[in-house]
């Protein structure tokens, strides 16, 4: 990949992602769209994986077990971090220090953060089809990294500080802000899940510690409540029959799908996943998810396909009917816009 190319990912970066949200992320993306030095580091990076998402991580991870005096610059590290316009020259001499460590990191990490807040805008869809079925969900999700999203059912939720669904005990609670039009009332009824299927190419498992800092080193500095709501979360996923596959979704998700109890309703999902696939194998994923509709029905709720917006379909016997499609929610689902139809 050009330098040009990779220069201007980190600055998208910096303005898509970062602005709002990450103060330090779009400092650092924007600096590092003008440094061929560290754009030539980036560029060992493979062309399926976000380059700006990956650098950060790699330095974030490996920053989490050095004594440096970048970490002063860190929210995750500090509660009163140095200012942002200090932070290069230090970010830099870290990363050339670093620069072996991190190249190897960069060829076998994966960007696979867990977004659990990505539930609020899913769990809708999944009560809503348990309840017009009254079928129990089998769900099938694609790149489910350590599987977080496979337990939605099991989380509480609060909508914009006032509708409140409580599922367990924990003191786990996913706020989220719908700027679109009003839930279906079945939101707030239970649903029944009977299997959950997570396929990924590195699946991580959050009992091994080196992988569960991966999944901490992929939440942004700034972002205290992500890195919260993954410790509230665990306790209950430890709980759950949650079955992770290592492999090729476009691969496996047939074959799988003929392990699902036939009484169950599957639903396949995949959530800021697809950008990372070729196109060509997204049309493939396309024609296996038809030909599974041939002996069964299947939702599928997904974005980043085909254009950035949130699906919902459903697939019978070969065609796709659209239930549902959202405007591109906030990529940490900080707020989502609701849509029926």
């Amino acid at each position: 990949m050009s330098y040009t190319t990779l220069s201007r990912q980190f600055r998208m970066f910096a303005k898509q992602e970062c602005e709002g949200s990450s103060p330090l992320y779009e400092h650092l993306a924007n600096k590092i769209a003008a440094d061929e030095e560290l754009l030539e580091i980036a560029s060992l990076i493979p062309q399926n994986q976000p380059a700006p998402n990956l650098l950060l991580a790699a330095v974030h991870y490996l920053l989490a077990s050095l004594k440096d005096p970048l970490a002063n610059y860190y929210a995750s590290f500090t509660t009163t971090p140095h200012p942002i316009q200090e932070v290069y020259p230090v970010f830099k001499t870290f990363v050339m220090e670093h620069a072996a460590e991190l190249k190897t990191l960069l060829q076998e990490k994966l960007v696979q953060t867990n977004e659990i807040r990505r539930c609020t805008y899913l769990y809708p869809m999944m009560t809503e089809i348990y309840h017009k079925h009254q079928q129990p969900l089998a769900f099938i999700e694609i790149g489910a990294s350590a599987g977080l999203q496979l337990g939605m059912d099991h989380y509480n939720y609060c909508y914009n500080h006032q509708l409140s669904i409580i599922n367990t005990d924990y003191d786990c609670i996913l706020f989220s802000e719908n700027r679109g039009e009003t839930l279906p009332d079945s939101v707030s009824k239970p649903l029944v899940v009977s299997q959950r299927i997570g396929i990924d190419l590195n699946p991580i498992d959050l009992r091994r510690i080196e992988e569960s800092q991966w999944l901490q080193a992929l939440i942004w500095p700034e972002h205290h409540e992500r890195r919260m709501l993954l410790n509230e979360v665990l306790p209950i996923f430890h709980r759950l029959d949650i079955q992770l596959i290592k492999g090729d979704a476009i691969q496996l998700v047939k074959e799988l799908s003929q392990t699902i109890e036939q009484e169950a309703m599957l639903v396949v999902y995949h959530t800021h996943v697809a950008n990372q696939m070729p196109l060509e194998l997204r049309h493939v994923l396309m024609e296996q998810l038809k030909e599974i509709s041939m002996v069964r029905p299947l939702y599928h709720c997904y974005n980043n396909l085909f254009d950035l917006q949130l699906h919902q379909d459903f697939i019978n016997h070969g065609t796709i009917s659209s239930i549902r499609t959202m405007e591109r929610a906030d990529g940490h689902a900080r707020w989502f816009k609701w849509s029926n139809s």
